[in-house]
C-alpha cells in the first residue's frame, strides 16, 4: 500500500507485535493473498483509491470530547480498514466490497469512522445523485451518525462549499446528492435507490427488514455499500449474529465471497478476559478514545458483580454472550483436511452410511464413512448433498450460503423441482452400493419410513437410529476423539465443513451430548448423518476384519 502506517499495520500484526485475535489477522492475511492470486479472480488494488478516502478523512475535523476541533488522525488500523474497503476493485474498476461487517467494541471510534464513510460515499465517490442514509431500528437512533456527519461538515471549509444542510437533511445540488437518516420506524421505505447506508450498532436490529429493503434498493447503482458497524450483541437470531458468522466463515476460508468485507476485533476462544494484556485485541484503539483506566473500572465492577460480566464482555471486549457456543472447535476439524485418501482404493471397501433427509425443501445428506485398514489408520468420509434445484438461489441470495457455487463445483447434487425428489436420491444411493461394500444405511426413524421402505425393496440394509442423547453422545464423543488425533479424513469437502461449523452441542445432567438443529444457526444434516455412519461403522468394526480374512476386498 502507499500508505507507510497500513503497511506497519499489517507487519505489526502478523509479526504478533501488534496483540491480534485470529479473526483480525485472517483479515490481514486475507487482504495479503488477493495480492498475489486476486489477479485470476478480476481483482486489483488501487493505490490512488486508497489515497483518495484517506485524504478525504483528512479534511474532517472531530466534534466532540478532547479533540473537538483538530482535523482527525486516522490510527493505522483505521486506515487499514478503509484502505482495504475501497481500494480494491473488479475488473470493471468498480468497487469490489458491495457489503461491510466491521464489528469492534465501544469507544473505538465507530461512530466517526461511520460519519466519514457516510460522506465520503455522499461527497467523494463521484456517484451521481447518490442517495446515503445512516440507518438504524429508530430513526432517533440513525440520527446519532447523521448528526456526527453534520456536525465534519459545518466544521469542513471545503465541505461546507459544496454542503447545503436543512434539519436532517445534507445534500449537493449540483449532483443532486443527499445523506439523511433512516430508520425502520420511518412512515414508508418505498422508493429508496441507496448508493450506500451506514448502519451502526447492527446487534440492536431484531430481524433482517431493515437491511433486506435497503440491501434491495441499491440494484440500479454501480458500486453500492452497506456499510455495518457495531459492537457484539447477544441474540443469536440477530441480523447481526448472521452478518458476523457469515464474515467468520469468509475469513476461514469456508465461503468465497469477494464482495463481502468482514473485520472482527474481538478475544480467541482460549483468551483470558481478565488478563488486561489481551484487551487490545478487542480494543484497536485502547490508550487513543478508549482509556485503559475507564476498562480497568469497569473491569473490577464486572470482576466483582458476576451479573455484570456479560455485560464487560459483550462491550467492552466485543464477545458474544449469552448464547450456546458451538462444539467443534473449525481449526480442528479443517486440520483433518490435510490427510490423504486414495478414493480409488476404497471401491469395493465395506462401509456404512447415514441418511439424514431433513426437510423436503431443503438439503438431504447421505454420508459414507469407511473404517480403517489398520488399527492406526485414518477413517474416511464421502458425503452426498441433494437440494431442490428451484431452492439454490433463493438459498445464494436470501441466506448467503453458496448453493450455486457448490452445484457448480459438484458438491451438491440438485434434483428437479422445488421439494427433493428422491428417486435421484435412491439412484445415486445405488450407483454407491455398486462402487462400495454399503453394510448398513442408518436413518432417523422421523418422516423417513417410506424412504427406508424403499430402499430396503433395493437390497439395502436399513437400521433405525434414534436422535436422542443415548444414540447420539457416543458418536459425538468419538468424533471429537477422531479429530483430535487426527484420524478423520474428511478431504475439505466444503458442504460437510459448512454443517460441521454450525453444530451446536446440547448437554444432559449425565454428560452426555448431542447435536441441536434448533440451536444451530444453520443446516448440520450432513454432519449428523455422518454421525450415524461413524456410530454403525465403529459398532461393527470387528466384522470388518474378517471380511477382509476370509472374502478379501469385493471389486464390483
Amino acid at each position: 500500500m502507499s500508505n507507510w502506517l497500513i503497511d506497519r499495520y499489517i507487519e505489526d500484526v502478523m509479526s504478533g507485535r501488534v496483540p491480534a485475535s485470529r479473526w483480525t489477522r485472517a483479515a490481514v492475511e486475507r487482504h495479503l493473498n488477493d495480492l498475489e492470486v486476486g489477479e485470476r479472480r478480476g481483482l486489483w488494488f488501487d493505490h490512488d483509491s486508497v489515497d483518495r478516502i484517506l485524504k478525504f478523512f483528512s479534511i474532517l475535523k472531530h466534534s466532540k470530547g478532547e479533540w473537538a476541533g483538530q482535523s482527525i488522525r486516522l490510527e493505522a488500523w483505521q486506515q487499514f480498514l478503509l484502505g482495504v474497503l475501497f481500494g480494491w476493485r473488479r475488473a470493471d474498476g468498480l468497487r469490489r466490497f458491495r457489503t461491510a461487517y466491521v464489528s469492534v467494541a465501544r469507544k473505538n471510534g465507530k461512530s466517526t469512522i461511520g460519519a466519514g464513510v457516510g460522506l465520503y460515499l455522499f461527497a467523494g465517490d463521484q456517484e451521481p445523485g447518490a442517495e446515503v442514509y445512516s440507518a438504524a431500528t429508530k430513526r432517533d437512533q440513525a440520527r446519532i451518525t447523521h448528526a456526527e456527519a453534520m456536525r465534519m461538515v459545518k466544521s469542513s471549509p471545503l465541505l461546507r462549499k459544496r454542503v447545503r444542510t436543512f434539519k436532517d437533511n445534507l445534500h449537493i445540488e449540483d449532483t443532486a446528492s443527499k445523506f439523511e437518516p433512516l430508520g425502520a420506524d420511518t412512515d414508508t421505505l418505498d422508493g429508496l435507490n441507496v448508493h450506500g447506508a451506514i448502519i451502526d450498532e447492527l446487534h440492536a436490529h431484531k430481524n433482517r427488514s431493515m437491511f433486506d429493503v435497503l440491501d434491495t434498493a441499491t440494484g440500479s447503482r454501480r458500486q453500492p455499500l452497506l456499510f455495518g458497524i457495531t459492537t457484539a450483541g447477544f441474540d443469536r437470531q440477530s441480523l447481526c449474529f448472521q452478518l458476523d458468522e457469515y464474515a467468520r466463515k469468509i475469513l476461514d476460508n469456508i465461503i468465497e465471497d469477494d464482495s463481502f468485507f468482514g473485520l472482527i476485533y474481538t478475544l480467541d476462544d482460549d483468551d483470558d478476559w481478565q488478563d488486561e494484556r489481551n484487551w487490545l485485541k478487542s480494543n484497536p484503539n485502547l490508550g487513543v478514545s478508549k482509556k485503559l483506566d475507564d476498562i480497568r473500572r469497569k473491569f473490577n465492577t464486572a470482576r466483582e458483580m458476576p451479573a455484570a460480566q456479560n455485560s464487560f464482555l459483550r462491550l467492552e471486549l466485543n464477545v458474544w454472550t449469552q448464547s450456546e457456543t458451538k462444539w467443534l472447535p473449525l481449526s480442528d476439524w479443517q486440520a483433518c483436511g490435510a490427510l490423504t485418501v486414495d478414493v480409488a482404493a476404497l471401491r469395493g471397501r465395506p462401509c456404512w452410511a447415514g441418511l439424514d433427509l431433513s426437510s423436503t425443501s431443503d438439503l438431504t445428506a447421505f454420508v459414507l464413512v469407511f473404517p480403517p485398514a489398520s488399527s492406526n489408520g485414518v477413517y474416511a468420509v464421502i458425503p452426498r448433498f441433494f437440494v431442490p434445484e428451484e431452492n439454490i438461489l433463493k438459498r445464494a441470495r436470501a441466506d448467503r450460503v453458496p448453493y450455486d457455487v457448490w452445484r457448480k463445483s459438484g458438491y451438491l447434487i440438485a434434483t428437479p423441482g422445488n421439494v427433493i425428489d428422491y428417486d435421484w436420491v435412491f439412484a445415486q444411493i445405488e450407483r454407491d452400493a455398486r462402487q462400495y461394500d454399503i453394510r448398513e444405511i442408518a436413518f432417523d426413524r422421523w418422516g423417513a419410513a417410506r424412504v427406508a421402505s424403499e430402499l430396503q425393496k433395493r437390497g439395502l440394509t436399513m437400521v433405525e437410529f434414534g436422535q436422542g442423547f443415548a444414540s447420539m453422545s457416543p458418536p459425538m464423543k468419538d468424533v471429537e476423539e477422531l479429530i483430535k488425533k487426527r484420524r478423520l479424513a474428511h478431504m475439505n469437502h466444503p458442504v460437510l465443513t459448512w454443517c460441521a461449523d454450525n453444530v451446536v452441542a446440547v448437554e444432559d445432567p449425565a454428560g452426555n451430548i448431542k447435536p441441536d438443529k434448533s440451536r444451530s444457526r444453520e443446516k448440520i444434516d450432513g454432519f449428523v448423518a455422518m454421525l450415524m455412519a461413524l456410530d454403525r461403522a465403529m459398532r461393527n468394526i470387528g466384522r470388518v476384519t474378517s471380511v477382509y480374512q476370509t472374502h478379501g476386498v469385493r471389486v464390483l
